[in-house]
């Protein structure tokens, strides 16, 4: 490659980044398609200006062989980001990928293994972090996003602020809830940030050791076996599928989940439960009847 090439890439690529910040597109899905050029760039030597559908179609053909078909989208979605706002051409190769439709169920854990997941997580912070996520049914930023001011008591909710979609929402705040992070809050008595970026932070530990072993690290032995069953993959955001469902269980309406999570299909949400009968009674009562079942142990605050 020679240095013009790999000025006029930087150039191109700069642009790309520029147009995604523009468009107003999520920090995650900017990464994504800049990863994407990046990617490409590098299988052609940098120079991705004018390929033709036979090279994208060996391209991608590869990338199928070594990578998940979410991957293949998101890297599919980049490039023709690229060629819409940065080379203003278009698409060359239309047709050329149809990822097979699927539907994959997530892993969830039950009550009581929520229960004992919560009490395994050593350190306090972590175990309040988790719960927070858990009861509010957040998703692992708007967790680590959450400020002071967000929590209305007076309310009993929560502001969501800036999430998925450029979207904000109001979650039921749960007695349960409320209490541990007043009494979190008079440990660390930060101005604004619920969670604040303590000896590592909070990401480095939800992203890393809480996500790479199905909590196995955490998981203490139970009656019969161990804590959690041993294929089941549960991450953060495991949580929040796991209040959703749960929150369904506890006759929570449908709808009022829906809006709970934060999503445009009633179907995405659907898919926690084959729903049986729908009940009228009063979400917030259902929530905290459910919260108010955990006990979230005391400790050493690290």
């Amino acid at each position: 490659m020679t240095t013009q090439t790999a000025e006029h890439f930087d150039r191109k690529y700069q642009m790309h980044l520029q147009h995604l910040k523009l468009k107003g597109l999520q920090p995650k899905t900017i990464e994504a398609y800049s990863r994407a050029i990046r990617r490409i760039g590098e299988r052609f030597d940098h120079q991705i200006d004018n390929l033709s559908e036979q090279q994208l179609a060996d391209y991608f053909t590869e990338l199928v062989a070594s990578h998940s078909w979410s991957t293949v989208k998101l890297d599919l979605y980049g490039l023709k980001f690229y060629y819409a706002h940065v080379l203003r051409k278009p698409w060359v190769a239309p047709g050329l990928i149809k990822p097979p439709k699927s539907q994959r169920l997530p892993d969830i854990v039950t009550v009581a293994e929520a229960r004992r997941l919560f009490a395994a997580t050593r350190v306090v912070s972590y175990r309040v972090f988790f719960f927070t996520l858990y009861s509010l049914g957040l998703r692992l930023g708007e967790g680590l996003r959450l400020q002071v001011g967000d929590i209305d008591a007076a309310r009993a909710r929560v502001h969501i602020r800036d999430a998925k979609g450029n979207r904000d929402r109001f979650v039921p705040l749960p007695q349960a809830t409320h209490k541990l992070l007043q009494r979190f809050w008079q440990i660390h008595r930060n101005p604004v940030l619920v969670f604040p970026n303590r000896h590592g932070g909070l990401k480095e530990a939800a992203c890393g050791h809480h996500t790479d072993g199905s909590w196995r690290r955490t998981d203490h032995p139970a009656p019969g076996g161990r804590g959690l069953r041993p294929k089941k993959k549960i991450t953060p955001h495991s949580l929040r599928h796991s209040d959703a469902t749960h929150l369904i269980e506890a006759g929570v309406d449908l709808i009022e989940v829906q809006k709970y999570l934060g999503r445009n299909e009633i179907l995405t949400t659907a898919r926690y439960t084959h729903l049986t009968d729908q009940t009228k009674h009063h979400a917030l009562d259902r929530i905290n009847g459910l919260m108010d079942g955990f006990n979230i142990a005391w400790g050493r605050v690290k």
